[in-house]
């Protein structure tokens, strides 16, 4: 649970049954995971909790509007950094009619309905981010 305290950003496993969205970075110098599979979410501005944070995040990546009581699991990670930031990262069920409505933002070059197993296992997919969904999911 978000303690008031500065972070960085979040991210959020948006789960349809035993599949989520999922979407292909950009292949850029100079950003991060370039052309790798990644999660919904991103950084914080001005003020926003973590659950502010996402929701603006996933309806500007991919026009969907997630309602806070449905983001559970919140989860803090301490910055591998000792001068970097916190993260967050939840989990949200959505709905298939939800992604039928999907409308993909400017960001990354293509987005996907990937089963979970897949994301999880995938060569090309954020390190850090397969790590934190397997642990939330194995603690079910």
């Amino acid at each position: 649970m978000w303690n008031g305290g500065p972070f960085s950003g979040t991210k959020i496993a948006l789960v349809c049954e035993t599949a989520l969205i999922a979407y292909l970075r950009d292949q850029k110098e100079g950003i991060p995971f370039p052309g790798m599979w990644d999660l919904p979410g991103g950084g914080r501005e001005g003020e926003e909790s973590p659950v502010d944070c996402v929701i603006r995040e996933v309806e500007e990546e991919f026009g969907l509007r997630i309602a806070p009581e449905r983001i559970e699991r919140l989860t803090r990670y301490e910055s591998p950094s000792s001068s970097g930031l916190d993260t967050y990262f939840c989990i949200a069920s959505v709905e298939i009619e939800e992604i039928e409505r999907v409308q993909f933002g400017e960001e990354g070059q293509r987005w996907s309905l990937m089963s979970i197993t897949e994301f999880i296992q995938h060569e090309a997919a954020v390190p850090h981010l397969q790590m934190r969904l397997a642990e939330l999911l194995a603690e079910n």
